[in-house]
C-alpha cells in the first residue's frame, strides 16, 4: 500500500514539473510504477526497462531532465563517465544502490 500511494504522489509531483511536461502522464506513470518496485533482486531486464519508458527522446542517454525519482536523486553518481546522460550501463548502476 506504501507504494501506491508513494507512487501516486511522485506521479502528481512529476506531472507539475517542467522538466517532464516533454513525458506523457501514462509513460511518467508507468516509470514511477516501474522505479518503485526496483529492488536489490531486480533484473538487469527491469531496469533497461525503465531506462526506454525515461529515455523520451530515444538518444540511448537518460538526461537529468528525463530522470525522476531516485534516478534523478543519484544522477551525478549513476554518471560515471561525467557525460550529463546515463547508458544503459550506467543506469544499471541503480541496483548495486538499492542493495
Amino acid at each position: 500500500m506504501k507504494k501506491v500511494i508513494s507512487s501516486m504522489l511522485l506521479i502528481a509531483a512529476l506531472s507539475s514539473c517542467s522538466s517532464t511536461k516533454n513525458m506523457n502522464t501514462a509513460t511518467i506513470s508507468q516509470a514511477a510504477t516501474l522505479l518503485s518496485s526496483l529492488s536489490s533482486n531486480s533484473t538487469v531486464q527491469q531496469v533497461a526497462s525503465l531506462f526506454s519508458l525515461l529515455d523520451t527522446n530515444n538518444d540511448e542517454s537518460v538526461s537529468s531532465s528525463e530522470a525522476i525519482g531516485s534516478v534523478a536523486d543519484n544522477f551525478s553518481l549513476l554518471d560515471a563517465d561525467n557525460s550529463a546522460g546515463l547508458s544503459l550501463t550506467e543506469m544499471e548502476g541503480i541496483l548495486a544502490l538499492l542493495k
